[in-house]
């Protein structure tokens, strides 16, 4: 067997990663409908409609939060065990997009009609709670099988990396095109609602948006269902749960990602919607900062291929990390400063000339996360010889989850602590309440957060050693196919199965 230096030696990046194109145009339209129907919402208005609409008390909020934790952190697990274990006609993960999709889609509907089964109950009514509470368990639940699936298929749908870049580059870039006009929109007339120049109840709003996205996300998933293969083969022999966990506990690259996200997570803030709403006192004045910076973050998208070739995935990891970060210090301070965050004429240019800077790294902090998660699912296969992206993806979930629950009991609970009063008039908050509802949409999250990007400084994936991990992939993979064409007997393709589970 060659050593890792005649390996990496004798393959440089122009036959590691070939340009070779598995995804074709129909596939990749359909791959970018499907990354659109999962971020096709308007849950920057969430909070605003929880808040103002549906009006839960921000102490059962926190109770609800609680309670989902000890619910996700249980159906994660085997939920990532019985996606480990499918194999089917039509793959590992397409099945649960779809199957997940459905439940999701119905669910959905309910919830934006939520006000229209409770009106004009307090923020403590206890029927009103245990309804939205039992439909987001449900809805979480069925959002753990897409989500899991989601995860893993990226890292199946083609072997080659850099025609796995270019996929997740252009998916985002228009599904991100795609998104964003239905929030602007939707912004615009919410401007227009709650100011009375358009005679329509919120609730009928919010309503019209958040139905209408359901019922297109699901069309869009089924569009993709249809269009779609997964081309990295699954070991016929199914890996165990013991070896589903060794796979997480020996992956050293999910680890440093799963740590960097673990710390990041403990950010204790508020929606930037919550500041145009509550201290701007409009929304679509973040649509129209937002303006010089929107044509930037479309282009960002084609620095991310020269970059790759250029850099290590680790120096391009802690880069779109600690330049975001930087600029909203800047605006945090600069706005502290004699109440310049309530001063349009000084904080609106500040915050449009962030989102320029920041929009420079946009296409980094979208495709840069996604491969590392694919890089540590191919890491799995060649260390262990066999793939668990259901359980890395549940490991990489569950950390998620249980932060986002305890943080959003946090975070409610601090929204109340600094005097937030629901069903205000727009505007008219006090000047104390307003500070802290800019500090925990700029610089609070940031500080809170600071420590996850230590764990980057030690991503094990070096440019050489990222190499010579695809070219033996190649390599192994190449050998069992030609096996698998050769064998004749059940028990030659069990023996070949078998032989897969190795420990290098």
């Amino acid at each position: 067997m060659s050593t890792e230096r005649e390996i990496v030696e004798t393959t440089d990046n122009s036959i590691l990663l070939k340009n070779r194109r598995f995804v074709g145009a129909k596939e990749t339209v359909a791959y970018v409908l499907e990354d659109t129907a999962a971020s096709l919402n308007i849950n920057d208005f969430k909070d605003r409609y929880i808040y103002d609409v549906v009006k839960i008390d921000f102490s059962y909020l926190a109770i609800q939060n609680i309670v989902a934790t000890v619910w996700d952190t249980f159906n994660d697990t085997f939920i990532g065990v019985i996606v480990e274990k499918t194999r089917t006609r039509w793959g590992k993960f397409r099945p649960y997009l779809l199957l997940g999709q459905l439940p999701l889609t119905l669910l959905g509907l309910w919830y934006w009609l939520i006000p229209f089964m409770f009106p004009d109950t307090p923020g403590d009514y206890l029927p009103k709670w245990i309804f939205y509470f039992a439909m987001s368990i449900i809805t979480e639940t069925a959002n753990t099988f897409t989500a899991v699936a989601r995860a893993g298929f990226g890292s199946t749908i083609t072997p080659e990396p850099l025609d796995r870049s270019r996929l997740i580059a252009t998916a985002n870039l228009m599904s991100h095109f795609v998104e964003d006009i239905p929030k602007q929109v939707f912004g615009v007339i919410y401007d227009l609602v709650i100011n009375d120049k358009i005679k329509i109840k919120l609730p009928k709003l919010f309503a019209g948006f958040g139905v209408s996205f359901a019922v297109l996300g699901a069309a869009f998933c089924l569009y993709f269902f249809l269009n779609t293969r997964e081309r990295v083969a699954q070991t016929i022999k199914k890996p165990s749960v013991i070896q589903g966990l060794k796979a997480i506990v020996t992956n050293k690259p999910m680890f440093i990602q799963v740590l960097s996200s673990f710390l990041s997570g403990f950010s204790i803030g508020s929606s930037r919607t919550n500041f145009y709403i509550d201290v701007i006192g409009s929304i679509t004045w973040k649509t129209i900062v937002g303006i010089p910076a929107f044509p930037i973050k479309f282009i960002s998208y084609g620095f991310v291929e020269p970059l790759r070739k250029r850099f290590s995935t680790k120096a391009l990891w802690i880069l779109e990390d600690a330049w975001t970060d930087a600029l909203w210090m800047i605006v945090f301070g600069i706005g502290s400063i004699n109440k310049n965050f309530m001063r349009k004429a000084v904080i609106l240019p500040l915050m449009g000339i962030e989102e320029i800077f920041e929009m420079c790294v946009y296409g980094l902090r979208r495709v840069i996360p996604a491969e590392i998660s694919n890089e540590s699912m191919d890491y799995c296969e060649w260390k262990n010889g066999y793939r668990a992206e259901a359980m890395i993806g549940v490991a990489q979930s569950t950390i998620s989850k249980l932060q986002q629950a305890v943080m959003g009991s946090i975070n409610s609970i601090v929204m109340k602590k600094v005097g937030y009063v629901q069903g205000l008039k727009v505007g008219t908050q006090s000047d104390k309440t307003k500070w802290w509802i800019f500090a925990l949409g700029t610089g609070i999250p940031i500080i809170t957060s600071s420590l996850g990007i230590i764990p980057k400084f030690f991503y094990p994936l070096s440019a050489e050693k990222r190499n010579l991990m695809y070219a033996e992939l190649r390599e192994r993979r190449s050998k069992v196919a030609d096996r698998m064409n050769k064998a004749t007997t059940a028990e030659e393709v069990e023996e070949i199965a078998n032989s897969q589970f190795i420990v290098k």
